[in-house]
């Protein structure tokens, strides 16, 4: 059984090429910083009081990633932030962070915010899981 290469001059086919590999730079000397992935669900008095719905507190039943990162002695005007289907990218001029996404996301509706007083960059995502729909009916 082989496989051909969509275009006859290519090496591989991008399907084997993992999303996110572009931004690997195993050169870059910036420490990675601190982070911590939580996850984030929308319950109303249905949920907690009454049990009506069908979620309970475990990961498939969140609708959004909230990750948080430390980084002292960082300006928000110095964070560079790019956010893929399965990757965040981040960079400043003393830390570097490639995270591989635990779940797909839905890049174009995140947000983001600075708490200078924390040092703390908070990014919030949408979940984008093929069986969403039978968890949030």
């Amino acid at each position: 059984f082989q496989v051909k290469p969509e275009n006859g001059k290519t090496i591989w086919n991008t399907d084997e090429v993992p999303e996110g590999s572009e931004f690997d730079d195993t050169w870059d000397p910036r420490e990675q910083p601190e982070y911590q992935i939580l996850f984030k669900q929308c319950v109303g008095t249905e949920d907690v009081f009454f049990g009506m719905s069908r979620k309970d507190p475990s990961t498939a039943c969140c609708e959004d990633m909230v990750i948080k990162i430390k980084l002292p002695e960082t300006k928000y005007s110095d964070i560079t932030l790019d956010i893929q289907d399965k990757v965040l990218d981040l960079r400043t001029p003393k830390k570097k962070l490639l995270l591989h996404l635990p779940y797909h996301v839905d890049s174009k509706n995140g947000k983001a915010r600075f708490l200078s007083a924390e040092e703390t960059l908070e990014v919030t995502l949408r979940l984008s899981r093929m069986f969403d729909f039978i968890n949030f009916a």
